[in-house]
């Protein structure tokens, strides 16, 4: 059985958590039908700790008390009893393993974190920073190893809508570009960790000079989201071969891809009219529709 989003969420923060934190978290993810039908004092038992320490759990993960956490594991395995995986993602996989189990292994697993991100995303927060993004003299994103592929990606969007904005990959260039912005200009941090060193520093230079902070991380009381004005959560569940930190791209780029579409929704006749000229500058380097129907006749 595959986990809803806020199991997801508990799995990908369950190392950073304390010892007593981590064993409440083990409990919920063995046993989660348990979880949603039983008490706070079951659920203290199984873990070893106090009542308090469960409490402390939930408020660590945002909820007021149990019972909206006994909701929300509710609602996870719900939903993930409704969609009936053909294939347990956290099987390993062995060398012997033939292509087509291994479709479905990928497959589930990236299906499962944008499910999962889709879920935890804060959409007040996407507002925030979509409409920061659509009045901005100047958008910059950092981001480096996979992180980095979808701050690329993300800037080549913006561009194409004329969003004023840069991603460099080089650390050096990319930390002068942040001194230079100002309060109406945003700085977006891309990190899975939440512990990239390099982005830490570029969102720390830009909020000195009073830009709006952007982070996206799988994990929201990470170092990055301690100096961020925004953060945007990400899930990004492991499988034999890809390591979270891989895992996380297909989430990341869902977040930033409805960070663009909210832009590009606010400047709609800009939009229209840049992608208008832009398909029309292009167009001279593509072959007329017809032309492999032509070539397969000769």
């Amino acid at each position: 059985m595959t986990e809803g989003g806020f199991l997801g969420r508990v799995r990908t923060e369950l190392p950073t958590l304390p010892s007593a934190l981590q064993r409440v978290a083990e409990r919920i993810l063995d046993e989660p039908d348990r979880t949603a039908r039983g008490t706070i004092v079951d659920l203290a038992q199984r873990a070893g700790t106090s009542t308090a320490t469960v409490t402390r759990f939930c408020r660590v993960f945002g909820y007021r008390g149990y019972s909206e956490l006994r909701v929300a594991v509710a609602a996870a395995t719900g939903r993930a009893a409704q969609a009936r995986w053909d294939t347990d993602i956290d099987r390993e996989i062995g060398p012997d393993d033939d292509l087509a189990h291994l479709r479905g292994v990928v497959a589930s697993a990236d299906t499962r974190a944008i499910q999962d991100t889709a879920e935890q995303v804060d959409l007040a927060a996407v507002e925030r920073v979509a409409g920061a993004v659509g009045a901005a003299g100047r958008v910059e994103l950092f981001g480096f190893g996979s992180s980095g592929t979808a701050a690329r990606e993300m800037a080549f969007r913006l561009e194409r809508i004329r969003v004023p904005c840069w991603f460099r990959a080089d650390p050096h260039t990319a930390l002068t570009n942040a001194a230079l912005l100002g309060p109406q200009d945003v700085a977006i941090g891309i990190s899975h960790s939440g512990r990239t060193r390099e982005v830490i520093e570029m969102l720390t230079e830009a909020s000195a000079h009073g830009a709006l902070t952007v982070a996206v991380t799988s994990f929201p009381r990470s170092p990055v989201t301690q100096i961020a004005d925004v953060v945007l959560t990400t899930a990004a569940p492991e499988s034999t071969f890809r390591l979270a930190a891989l895992s996380a791209l297909h989430s990341q780029l869902l977040v930033l891809d409805l960070v663009y579409v909210a832009v590009a929704q606010r400047t709609f006749e800009r939009t229209l009219d840049a992608f208008e000229l832009t398909a029309r500058a292009v167009q001279g380097h593509r072959l007329p529709e017809d032309s492999g129907r032509r070539r397969r006749r000769s």
